[in-house]
């Protein structure tokens, strides 16, 4: 059964099981908006708060766009406390995007620049379609990426490509992003969304409680010594010691049947 929302058309939820699909939906290039980007906000917290969701797969409606970014006649104004509410709306946003507690994938189906190639950079997995095209193109108009693609694309790709990306501008085929590391995978196009719902599948497979912790660890290596979560990690698995997937687990391998997970 698959249950949807429309949050005011810019937005739309559907849950499909234990997965599900977001679709940004505000047309013609499902650009930002700071109401879209709270919206945003609401929909992670309520699927963190939901036991039955274990993954988060975000694309763009149609085949051209999978989001352009920010609307930027919301930015054609002198109004420094509109332009700290917007940039703020970003941060937060794409924070508890990236904070979610599955696993989240861009299902990237067309042109991702600005904002919405950072809504894509905040989520766990990227994969896209051949004809894609990313970009971080803020400098152009006199801004930068304030939705954390500093940060993110820093990250994943290194450096010079985020130079590159940044500084220059330079706008990159989905081959290239594949070559760099900035995706995981390329699709054949109008394929994105079934080949990125099939690995949210697989998340199926996995203890939604020992997912949340180990993408703590994975993720805390970007904020803090590599050494430091040496001991956590293995906090972490005695903790997990003590939960009811971790029983429900082991009983499901000794029995040869497939876990039947309480998120608990």
């Amino acid at each position: 059964m698959t249950d949807s929302l429309n949050l005011e058309k810019q937005l739309i939820l559907e849950k499909k099981g234990h997965i599900a699909l977001l679709t940004l939906n505000n047309p013609p290039a499902h650009t930002w908006t700071p109401e879209s980007l709270l919206e945003l906000i609401d929909i992670v917290e309520g699927l963190n708060a939901d036991k039955d969701n274990y993954a988060l797969v975000i694309t763009g409606g149609g085949e051209k766009f999978f989001s352009a970014g920010a609307d930027l006649k919301r930015f054609d104004h002198d109004d420094k406390a509109k332009s700290f509410d917007f940039s703020n709306a970003f941060g937060r946003s794409f924070e508890t995007l990236t904070n979610y507690n599955g696993v989240s994938i861009a299902a990237i189906n067309g042109f991702a620049m600005g904002g919405g190639l950072e809504v894509a950079l905040a989520c766990d997995i990227r994969i896209a379609e051949a004809h894609a095209q990313m970009a971080l193109p803020e400098c152009a108009v006199g801004l930068l990426p304030c939705g954390l693609g500093s940060q993110h694309l820093s990250w994943l790709v290194g450096e010079q490509w985020a130079k590159r990306m940044i500084l220059l501008g330079e706008r990159l085929t989905a081959d290239k992003a594949l070559a760099i590391g900035l995706i995981s995978e390329l699709v054949d196009s109008g394929a994105v969304v079934e080949k990125a719902l099939e690995l949210a599948a697989k998340v199926e497979n996995q203890s939604p409680t020992s997912v949340r912790y180990s993408k703590e660890l994975i993720m805390a290596a970007r904020s803090q010594p590599l050494t430091t979560a040496f001991a956590t990690e293995r906090e972490q698995f005695v903790k997990l010691w003590y939960s009811q997937d971790q029983k429900e687990g082991v009983s499901a391998f000794l029995e040869k049947r497939k876990p039947k997970w309480k998120n608990d």
